[in-house]
C-alpha cells in the first residue's frame, strides 16, 4: 500500500473555482481547537484552589470538577463518533466546538459548584470526538507515508497549550479571576469554529452508520491498541500530576519556578509530536514499542534526579516527549479500524483520558502509603513497561497477520467514502508539504 485508504476514495467536484487553502492553513485550524482544548483540561488543574474557595468546596471535592471533564471525553467520544456517523465531517467539527464553546462559558458562568460539575462534562463531551474527527481529516489529506506527521501537527494544538495556554490562562485567573480564563477558552473554541468554517475541506455526508461504527469493538487489534494506551500513557500522568509538589517537597525549589518546569514538559512533548512521527510513518509500531521504553527509564531516573534541579528538567523534557505516542497510537487504529474509523480515533481519546485517570490514582496511593512524593516515578515506569507488554502483543499479531492483508475489506469500504482533499492535494505528494 502505498496510498492511505482515505486516499482512494472517489474523486471530489470542486465546490469553487478558487484554489484550496493550503494544507499548513488547514492543519493550523484543526491545532487551534487542539489549542483551546488542551488550554482547558490541564489550565483546570492549575486553577483549582481559585474556583475552590469562590464556590465555597475544599480542594478535594473541586476535583470532582476535573473528574467530570473525564468522564465527558470517556463517555462522549464513543457515543458522539456512532452518533455522528452520518454527517459530514467538516459539520461535526463545527458542532463539536460549538458544544466545547457553550461548555466552558457556562463553566464561566457557574452560580455553584453543582452547576460547574454539569457544566464541566458538557465541556468534555466533545473534546475527544474533535481530535478523532480533526486526525481522521488531516490524515485524509496527506499520502500515506505521512499521515503520522499529519496528526502530530494538529497535536500540536494540544501540546503547545502546555507552553502558552496554560500559563496565560492560569496568569488571567490570577489577575481577573478564574472565571474569565474559561471564557478566554470559549472565545478560542469560537476561533476555531470560524477557521474550520473557512478552511476546513468540504465533504458529503457520511455514508456510514452507528452499526458499522459499533462494528470497531469487535477488533481485537483495536482493543489491543487503545489498551497501550490507557496503561502506557499513565506513567506519564501519575508524575505530571504531583510535578508541582514534588518540586516543592523535594526538589526545594520556588513556586515561582514550577512555571518553568511545566513550560520544559510543554516543550518536550510539543518537540516530540512534531519529530516522532516523522519515525512512525517509517516504522509505525516499533517507534511506538521504542517511545514507551524511553518512557519507562525517564520515569524510573525520576527519583533519581528529582533533587536537582538542571538533571531533573532534562528528565521532565524527556517525560514529556512521551506525548508523541497518542499520535502513533491514532495513525495504528486508523490501520486496524475497518470501517469503524470515527469511532476508533475517538476511543484513542477516551484511552488518554482513563491513562489520566489511572496514573494520578496509583501514584497517589503510593504517596498515601508513604513511599514518598517520589514514588511516582517508579509507578509510572510500572505502567509504561505493562503498556510495552501490551505493545508487544499487538507488534506480533501484526508481524503474523500484517495491517495491509488485515485491512483491504476497509480499503475497499473507504473507497466510497466522500473524499476530503482536492484531487490536485492528494495525488501529489509535493505539493501537499507537512513538515
Amino acid at each position: 500500500m502505498t496510498t492511505s485508504p482515505q486516499a482512494t476514495s472517489r474523486r471530489a467536484k470542486p465546490t469553487s473555482a478558487s484554489a484550496p487553502p493550503h494544507l499548513a492553513i488547514v492543519l493550523f485550524s484543526l491545532a487551534m481547537g487542539g489549542f483551546a482544548i488542551g488550554t482547558t483540561e490541564f489550565a483546570s488543574m492549575s486553577l483549582l484552589p481559585f474556583f475552590a474557595a469562590d464556590l465555597g468546596v475544599d480542594e478535594p471535592t473541586a476535583g470532582h470538577a476535573i473528574s467530570a471533564y473525564a468522564l465527558g471525553v470517556v463517555l462522549g467520544a464513543p457515543l458522539i463518533a456512532v452518533l455522528g456517523a452520518r454527517f459530514a465531517r467538516r459539520t461535526q467539527l463545527l458542532v463539536l466546538m460549538a458544544v466545547f464553546a457553550l461548555g466552558n462559558a457556562l463553566t464561566a458562568l457557574a452560580p455553584g459548584f453543582g452547576s460547574m460539575i454539569a457544566a464541566r462534562f458538557l465541556a468534555g463531551l466533545p473534546h475527544g470526538a474533535y481530535f478523532g474527527i480533526a486526525a481522521l481529516v488531516a490524515a485524509s489529506l496527506v499520502p500515506q507515508h505521512r499521515r503520522s506527521q499529519a496528526i502530530g501537527q494538529v497535536m500540536l494544538g494540544l501540546t503547545s497549550a502546555t507552553i502558552i495556554g496554560v500559563p496565560l490562562a492560569n496568569l488571567i485567573g490570577q489577575a481577573v479571576g478564574w472565571r474569565a480564563s474559561f471564557s478566554l477558552v470559549s472565545v478560542l473554541a469560537l476561533l476555531t469554529m470560524l477557521l474550520c468554517a473557512l478552511f476546513a475541506p468540504h465533504d458529503q455526508a457520511g455514508r456510514s452508520d452507528p452499526l458499522r461504527e459499533l462494528g470497531a469493538l469487535r477488533s481485537g487489534r483495536v482493543w489491543i491498541t487503545l489498551a497501550i494506551g490507557a496503561i502506557g500513557f499513565g506513567g506519564m500522568f501519575a508524575v505530571y500530576t504531583y510535578l508541582a509538589t514534588t518540586l516543592i517537597e523535594v526538589t526545594k525549589v520556588s513556586p515561582a519556578v514550577i512555571p518553568f518546569f511545566l513550560a520544559v514538559f510543554g516543550i518536550g512533548a510539543t518537540l516530540g509530536n512534531l519529530f516522532v512521527p516523522r519515525f512512525a510513518d517509517r516504522a509505525l509500531m516499533p517507534t511506538a514499542g521504542c517511545i514507551l521504553l524511553l518512557a519507562a527509564v525517564a520515569l524510573l531516573v525520576f527519583p533519581l534526579v528529582a533533587g536537582n534541579v538542571w538533571l531533573l528538567a532534562i528528565d521532565i523534557f524527556a517525560i514529556g516527549a512521551s506525548v508523541s505516542l497518542g499520535a502513533i497510537l491514532q495513525t495504528r487504529l486508523m490501520d486496524v479500524a475497518g470501517d469503524a474509523q470515527a469511532l476508533a480515533a475517538a476511543l484513542n481519546h477516551s484511552a488518554f483520558n482513563t491513562a489520566n485517570a489511572l496514573g494520578p490514582f496509583l501514584g497517589g496511593l503510593a504517596i498515601r502509603e508513604g513511599f514518598g512524593w517520589t514514588s511516582t516515578g517508579p509507578v509510572g515506569a510500572a505502567l509504561a513497561l505493562l503498556g510495552f507488554l501490551i505493545w508487544i502483543v499487538a507488534w506480533r499479531d501484526s508481524r503474523s497477520a500484517p495491517i495491509e492483508i488485515a485491512s483491504r475489506s476497509a480499503t475497499a469500504s473507504l473507497a466510497n467514502a466522500p473524499p476530503l482533499a482536492p484531487d490536485h492535494c492528494r495525488s501529489d505528494p509535493a505539493r501537499n508539504p507537512v513538515g
